[in-house]
């Protein structure tokens, strides 16, 4: 007879194990499926971990769990081609015993993580791909793999296999990804002696700083790209929409070649040891593109359910929030003793519309289509931007007087006085 379990969870990565992980410790039994070597081996880039949302799950995680750095300095950085004008955020409040925010490589995180749902008594199985998931009808009743005698049975399956969940794919449950609602990025780190990243970033310890990056390094696409440093190395990426590198003709590789020869990017990585490189989707088409995220007997979560806040680049705390939820209805249900049917798994979506989830991705549903429609928000601005700057930061005999007015006129000579008001009203619309 075929093994049955309270809940499969498919995929290994902060949605899934957040969600096998409460499932397990509240005395469930779950099965963890994964289809990479070990939990993490599919993801070697460098990555932001926000600190709340995995308290909430592991309050001593960071006990043991592999960080890197903590964050006390934000950077926000828009570039032309040779200069940048930005602004910065540090705060030694930052440097408390429980920050908010570490960066950390998701390759040993993820397998941290995964043993934890081994000792809390989840089953995790590696190395095995869910082939599709299996159905009475409408209702899924579990899972086929690609295992001899590999179909297993639950009560519920958490889908959280990815942004391009096939499973939830070929099950019927969404249709195929826009273009314009995935972004391709990829990444390299940089390996440097750990004294070397300190004197550079000017941090001490543990200490870690993000910049954010947007302007010309994406050539007008929809885009930004991102400075992690973590203890001993640097991870540095870059990022546009899908439907733009299709539009553009550019490969993603040129963009990242670009970054790191930009004058502001090359000191920070020079002398670095490239030794790991990766490319991946992330979704972003926000709130509209959210695909249903329950039904009978399956949740989804996390990337597989397009929960990334893409203006505040924040993901794994989405992920690992949605998790949480999910298993936390599946656990509520089993209380109660009522089956795990859509009426019910509705509970799901309830807690995350009443989360910083699906509120924060409400708030800036139009913001995509608005990006989108104005490519010049990637181009024209960063320029002016920066030319404003070089044209008041330097002495050169003129009057302050007439260089603002020349700044003037150059923002109304590439957009127009209509065009600026409504590019502002636009943004303003998009953010409110």
């Amino acid at each position: 007879m075929a093994e049955k379990f309270d809940a499969i969870v498919v995929g290994a990565g902060p949605a899934g194990n957040a969600a096998a992980y409460t499932m397990a410790k509240a005395g469930l039994s779950v099965l963890q499926l994964e289809r990479g070597e070990t939990p993490g081996t599919k993801n070697v880039q460098g990555a932001i971990l926000y600190a709340d949302a995995l308290e909430r799950i592991i309050p001593d995680f960071r006990d043991d769990a592999p960080l890197e750095r903590h964050v006390i300095e934000q950077r926000m950085w828009v570039l032309d081609e040779k200069s940048f004008i930005g602004t910065n955020y540090r705060s030694d409040a930052f440097n408390s015993d429980q920050p908010n925010r570490y960066t950390i490589l998701r390759a040993p995180f993820d397998k941290w993580f995964s043993g934890k749902v081994k000792a809390a008594g989840g089953l995790v199985i590696c190395e095995t791909t869910v082939t599709e998931l299996i159905q009475e009808g409408k209702k899924v009743i579990g899972v086929r793999t690609d295992r001899e005698g590999g179909d297993i049975y639950a009560d519920v399956v958490i889908l959280a296999d990815g942004v391009n969940s096939l499973l939830a794919k070929k099950a019927g449950f969404h249709g195929e990804l826009e273009a314009k609602n995935v972004a391709l990025a990829v990444k390299e780190i940089h390996f440097l002696p750990e004294e070397v990243v300190q004197s550079r970033f000017n941090i001490k310890g543990n200490e870690g700083v993000v910049i954010e990056i947007a302007g010309a390094v994406t050539h007008g696409m929809v885009g930004t790209a991102f400075l992690y440093t973590n203890k001993e190395s640097i991870t540095l990426g870059i990022g546009c929409l899908l439907s733009d590198f299709k539009k553009a003709g550019i490969a993603p590789y040129t963009l990242l070649e670009e970054l790191k020869a930009h004058p502001a990017i090359a000191p920070l990585i020079e002398g670095g040891e490239m030794k790991e490189y990766a490319a991946h989707l992330i979704p972003e088409g926000g709130y509209k593109a959210v695909p249903t995220l329950y039904g009978e007997g399956w949740m989804i979560a996390g990337d597989s359910a397009g929960l990334v806040n893409a203006v505040h680049r924040e993901g794994s705390n989405l992920a690992m929030t949605s998790g949480r939820l999910a298993a936390e209805t599946v656990i509520a249900l089993k209380e109660m003793k009522l089956p795990c049917t859509a009426l019910h798994l509705a509970r799901y979506k309830t807690a995350l519309d009443d989360s910083f989830v699906m509120k924060d991705l409400r708030k800036y549903k139009e913001l995509p289509e608005t990006l989108h429609g104005n490519p010049h928000f990637f181009s024209v601005y960063p320029q002016l931007l920066n030319r404003a700057a070089h044209t008041m930061l330097m002495v050169d005999g003129q009057d302050k007087h007439s260089k603002e007015k020349t700044i003037r006129g150059s923002f109304v000579q590439q957009r127009s006085l209509w065009g600026l008001v409504g590019d502002a009203y636009r943004m303003w619309r998009a953010t409110r």
